[in-house]
């Protein structure tokens, strides 16, 4: 990867990190697609909401597969943490765009 790419990824991670603790009420939309914060949630056993919900939650449920244990005394969300779970649920919502794809493609 060229190294302006990697400033682009850092920027929008420290950005989530940010945002979550200043904007914790944003809503979500403004910043994932629907399938990355439907990803979020899935991968985390949580229901599904029909619409996107705050900004501060789905980085939290982002940070989890990258190693967040979510207790009360964790205290707010690292660098690492986000960077490593936003890896999972992109790859899963890349996976959930292609299982989408591939249902409206079978004739059965």
């Amino acid at each position: 990867m060229s190294d302006k790419l990697y400033m682009v990824v850092a920027w929008r991670i420290a950005r989530l990190m940010r945002l979550g603790r200043t904007c914790p009420n944003l809503d979500a939309s403004l910043l994932f697609e629907t399938d990355e914060w439907k990803a979020a949630f899935i991968l985390n056993k949580k229901a599904v909401p029909e619409k996107a919900t705050r900004l501060n939650e789905v980085v939290r449920l982002m940070a989890r597969p990258g190693g967040l244990l979510a207790r009360k005394g964790d205290g707010e969300l690292s660098v690492k943490t986000i960077w490593q779970g936003l890896q999972r649920v992109m790859d899963f919502a890349a996976g959930l765009g292609f299982a989408r794809e591939f249902e409206h493609q079978c004739c059965v």
